[in-house]
């Protein structure tokens, strides 16, 4: 059976003619590339006109664009429409002002313009010999780091530690997780993956819990120690080391312990010089996740909350919360890393070079999970030469300062209390009814969080805390200034005058 095909009629690239857009060609680059430029220029300059928190539905998009990708190309400009009428709706606008959920997820134009050469340069480093300028850089700007936060001397690359960017502090936990796990197994065998036990507390990211799933870690062996207002919710030193006890003489192995400087609920800081002489005295993997409040440190001020990092084993935090770098960047830093080579590291002939082969070189692919990875050393490069030390410690002083404003806001107000001290930029905090009635008051609180982020003028984000349901606001967006901490505060007031009267 003969089956007709039109001919096509071919350009350059084995495009069709009607297709004017070129895989890559530099004039159309040029083109294209100065009007998405411009798009978020303006994008950034009507950001306050946006509701913070997205108002639509689940599912609306599906109503709006079609279900199979078009045939023939389409022009930028309806792609752009398309971008304001129909994207920009769906988006929880991170970079506004008012954003006070979660914790920050910055953007720069330092790092912006980094991202962009990333993208451009379009390299897959996973080994040296890929890129080599994409691992040496990663080495270098990670020193550069290090040496901000006063790391110890043995998390350098020049000894037998050194850095690496993950895409998350999920991805970093789970990489060290997995090289304790298999230093202790090459010490106790393999059978004794099931007696392997992580400590961390309550509060700890829940990535932990997905490390030790995906580690192979018996749930039941994974201690999330409780905490409390007495400790403001970080791990109780004596509680560790009565686990840690308890477990030994019941035979298990305690393996792992991940602290944490700046909790996701409310900026706990583990008390990590009592918990290192723990971990020391038992042979425990001291892990610190710093994934926050670790930008803070780089403020002498701020420095003491890391006391106690010479003796980890491993340190991360992010770049891409606080520090002016775009998502996605993790700093992980590990003292040994053989330890993360002997468990990630895979060796298949296609790869094999004389550098590696020889010893010469780092190759990442072996400090992560994944083989490919992007050349996210520039975006950070770009941030500590743009914006320097100084610039950097007095953008985080300033959202401090700013938290500062509204805990003083919150304080003089008696309908409300702070529920936890603020440390860094985080502000816990509740609206009390006037009966003492806990369930009362955590039905209030969700419903004073909802009217305020339905608004469309702040957004923020909640926790629980010793059964308590608590606001969360989270000073850190690069364009925040006094005035957006004072119009939150406004629209709090305003939300909850309206439900107390109602109760």
């Amino acid at each position: 059976m003969w089956v007709l095909v039109p001919p096509l009629i071919v350009m350059e690239n084995g495009l069709l003619k009607e297709n004017g857009l070129k895989p890559m060609d530099s004039e159309q680059l040029r083109e294209y590339g100065h009007k998405m430029v411009d798009f978020i220029a303006d994008y950034y300059k009507s950001i306050e006109n946006f509701p913070v928190l997205s108002q639509v539905q689940p599912g609306y998009l599906h109503e709006l664009i079609p279900d199979s990708a078009p045939i023939h190309p389409d022009s930028i400009q309806h792609v752009f429409d398309d971008i304001q009428n129909q994207i920009l709706p769906g988006v929880t606008h991170w970079q506004s002002p008012s954003f006070f959920a979660y914790y920050p997820a910055n953007s720069s134009i330092a790092g912006f313009i980094g991202e962009m050469l990333s993208s451009g340069l379009s390299i897959v480093g996973f080994s040296w010999i890929a890129s080599p300028a994409a691992t040496e850089l990663e080495s270098i700007v990670l020193d550069w780091l290090a040496k901000m936060l006063k790391l110890p001397q043995e998390f350098l690359s020049s000894g037998q530690g050194g850095g690496v960017i993950q895409g998350t502090a999920s991805e970093a936990v789970l990489v060290v997780l997995l090289a304790a796990r298999d230093k202790f197994l090459g010490k106790f065998g393999k059978n004794a993956l099931g007696k392997l036990v992580v400590y961390a507390s309550d509060q700890t990211h829940s990535a932990l819990q997905k490390a030790c799933q995906i580690g192979g870690i018996h749930p039941e062996n994974c201690r999330l120690l409780r905490t409390d207002s007495s400790t403001n919710y970080a791990i109780s030193p004596a509680a560790l080391s009565e686990a840690i006890s308890t477990d030994v003489a019941n035979g298990l192995i305690p393996f792992f312990l991940c602290a944490t400087v700046g909790t996701t609920s409310s900026t706990a800081v583990d008390p990590l010089t009592d918990l290192a002489k723990i971990t020391k005295s038992y042979g425990i993997w001291l892990h610190i996740d710093a994934a926050y409040a670790g930008s803070a440190c780089i403020c002498p001020e701020y420095r003491h909350y890391i006391d106690g990092v010479e003796e980890a084993d491993s340190f991360n935090m992010n770049a891409h919360k606080w520090l002016l770098t775009n998502f996605d960047c993790s700093a992980l830093w590990i003292k040994d890393r053989n330890a993360l080579i002997q468990s990630l590291s895979t060796n298949p002939e296609f790869l094999k070079n004389k550098a590696s082969q020889a010893n010469l070189v780092v190759d990442y692919k072996d400090w992560q999970i994944p083989l490919g990875r992007r050349f996210r050393s520039l975006k950070l490069w770009m941030v500590l030469r743009l914006y320097g030390l100084e610039n950097l410690q007095c953008y985080i002083r300033n959202h401090i300062n700013l938290a500062k404003h509204f805990e003083d806001l919150v304080v003089q107000d008696s309908r409300f209390e702070m529920v936890t001290p603020r440390i860094f930029s985080l502000v816990c905090f509740r609206v009390l009814p006037s009966s003492k009635d806990e369930g009362l008051a955590n039905k209030l609180n969700h419903e004073l969080l909802n009217a305020v982020n339905s608004s469309g003028k702040a957004f923020m984000s909640h926790t629980v805390l010793s059964g308590k349901y608590v606001l969360r606001l989270a000073v850190g967006a690069p364009l925040t200034e006094e005035r957006h901490v004072n119009l939150a505060w406004n629209v709090i007031q305003e939300k909850a005058s309206t439900l107390l009267s109602t109760t």
